[in-house]
């Protein structure tokens, strides 16, 4: 039973054990629920709008829809919800692009229990939080406020893009998105003249490089 103090917390990665852990780490803390759980990003943006909790955990790598994108969906239809970035990857590009997406904290997953518990306490107090083993050149370099983006993808050119590098087709990739076949063709010869490349492992390249996949899953 939960109580007005209570922080609601809702879980989204792939990963089924990694769930589980992060369940059990949480639970033991008497006003920490786990009110929901996600597999995907999708899953994650329609169950912040069913549940509406304190916090996400989301995970920066998902099949069909990653973890930026989606918090930067949640973020615009939920701007009270906080958003902690989960992840095993410290490099620059994920980093500032969950923090672009309204994301208010950064954890590794190779960060510890307390970690966990200090980073949902310190974004409930709508503060900024990043791991303790994120790498201080880069976080000096986030704090500049440089960019690595040059050409600037809408969302759902990135949508598209990590679909395509999936290997999803065209007909695939818009059934996913729910437009047709023509129209997610029209958006891959648009991304490719905006980002001057032209083959799948070139697009594959640049998406990793960005983050928008690590086809790691």
């Amino acid at each position: 039973m939960t109580h007005t103090n209570d922080i609601k917390i809702i879980l989204a990665d792939d990963h089924q054990l990694l769930r589980d852990g992060l369940k059990n780490i949480i639970e033991q803390k008497s006003n920490m629920y786990i009110v929901g759980e996600a597999s995907n990003g999708r899953e994650a943006i329609a169950i912040c709008s069913k549940l509406t909790p304190d916090v996400i955990i989301i995970d920066v790598a998902m099949p069909g829809l990653n973890g930026i994108e989606a918090a930067k969906q949640i973020h615009k239809m939920h701007p009270d919800i906080k958003i902690i970035g989960l992840s095993m990857h410290s490099n620059k590009q994920f980093i500032e692009g969950m923090f672009k997406a309204g994301a208010l904290g950064y954890l590794l997953k190779d960060g510890d229990a307390d970690e966990l518990i200090t980073a949902i306490n310190t974004v409930i107090q709508d503060k900024k939080y990043l791991s303790r083993n994120i790498n201080q050149e880069i976080l000096s370099l986030l704090k500049k406020g440089e960019t690595l983006e040059k050409a600037e993808l809408s969302s759902r050119e990135k949508e598209v893009l990590q679909l395509i590098t999936e290997g999803k087709s065209s007909k695939e990739t818009g059934e996913i998105l729910f437009l047709s076949s023509k129209t997610i063709d029209v958006h891959r010869n648009n991304i490719m003249k905006k980002i001057d490349l032209y083959t799948i492992p070139e697009l594959t390249k640049y998406a990793i490089q960005k983050g928008l996949t690590t086809l790691d899953f």
